[in-house]
């Protein structure tokens, strides 16, 4: 029996992987309480890279939407290094408001494509 997160991240995950005839690569976001996580995966699903509120080495207490604009930011730099501007974002489970909304903004404002 699955449960209703289970049901929207497989109704939202299966609606990507179905449109995607271009095998543009997917931003998948994940979230904790704490910390917030976003990974750029091929179409064959193995991850290229990933970028995390862990990677930051930070003592100053800012809040959950300036930790998802920084990761936004710096995740989008190091997917434009690399060569890749056409994404697809795939929010999971996740209503696309708050942190992820802050994530995926911070990374149309440094220039990835969704």
């Amino acid at each position: 029996m699955l449960t209703n997160y289970e049901r929207r991240k497989f109704r939202v995950r299966n609606k990507i992987v179905r449109n995607n005839k271009s095998n543009r690569p997917r931003i998948v976001v994940s979230r904790s309480n704490v910390n917030i996580y976003a990974q750029l995966i091929d179409s064959e699903g193995k991850v290229l890279k990933s970028f995390s509120t862990l990677n930051f080495k930070e003592n100053k207490k800012i809040s959950g939407l300036e930790k998802a604009k920084l990761v936004g930011q710096e995740f989008a730099k190091i997917c434009l290094k690399d060569g890749v501007t056409q994404v697809i974002f795939d929010k999971g489970a996740y209503i696309y408001g708050g942190r992820v909304k802050a994530l995926a903004e911070a990374c149309r404002e440094v220039g990835l494509q969704f």
